[in-house]
């Protein structure tokens, strides 16, 4: 049995801790977190009963219940007076949250929740293409081209092609003025760009192709062409994804 497994029907195994984690709470709750998503406490069913976490991560109520509270907070639980706290549908899970989706992208052999990830962020980006197309200036184009001719120069490091890559991106997001959307993007890539079930394994030829992508992305803002920057920024988010999924076995969902 791991260090993260339980026994049947609770949490009687602790967290393998190497030392006591300096922020007792937060390291409860991303255990629970994990459990949750994992299914130990399926959707429907009481978490176990407050002395029963305490004992099992060696902590106080007040560390438990600040535990809790944090879960409530990310949708994972709600606490029914009479019914104890009761693990939530995942469709009331916040999907944003950090914790959330690393472990529902551990636990999704899948990549359901990773197509779901590249639809979201295909959709604000070829809209916020189309924006940029209509707003952006002499600056942002030429900032824009700087970039692809420089990852152009750049297709067999690809771990410094990857910064650049996000960099170009964001240069088109920052244009479109849409801060929201920009935010859950970058929201998002934040939690899946050390990752390797996202990012796959970056080889020339895909850095080659990806850049072909950019470029027809460029174009389409410098001529100050809205609908076909969206179609570019469709097609590229689309490709390259389906590129870096395709060692999975798994069937594609993505649709638009």
């Amino acid at each position: 049995m791991t260090a993260s497994q339980e026994s049947p029907g609770g949490v009687s195994v602790p967290p393998a801790w190497v030392r006591r984690p300096a922020n007792l709470a937060r390291a409860v709750t991303a255990e629970l977190v994990e459990r949750i998503v994992r299914g130990v406490h399926p959707s429907g069913t009481p978490l176990p009963p407050e002395p029963v976490l305490c004992e099992t991560f060696g902590v106080s109520r007040t560390v438990v219940r600040e535990a809790v509270k944090i879960l409530q907070e990310k949708g994972l639980v709600q606490v029914r007076q009479g019914a104890g706290t009761m693990v939530t549908p995942s469709t009331s899970w916040d999907m944003l949250d950090e914790l959330v989706l690393a472990a529902t992208i551990d636990m999704d052999e899948s990549l359901a929740i990773l197509d779901d990830l590249v639809v979201t962020r295909r959709l604000l980006e070829s809209d916020m293409a189309y924006l940029a197309a209509r707003l952006a200036g002499e600056e942002t184009i030429e900032r824009l081209l700087a970039l692809v001719d420089r990852m152009d120069e750049l297709v067999d490091d690809h771990v410094t092609y990857a910064d650049h890559d996000r960099a170009f991106h964001d240069v088109i997001m920052q244009a479109s003025g849409n801060r929201i959307a920009r935010a859950v993007v970058r929201a998002l890539e934040s939690q899946v760009i050390n990752t390797a079930r996202y990012m796959g394994d970056p080889q020339r030829a895909q850095c080659v192709a990806s850049n072909q992508g950019h470029r027809r992305i460029y174009e389409r803002i410098a001529a100050h062409d809205p609908e076909g920057a969206s179609e570019a920024m469709f097609t590229h988010i689309t490709e390259a994804w389906l590129v870096r999924r395709k060692a999975s076995s798994a069937p594609v969902r993505l649709q638009r």
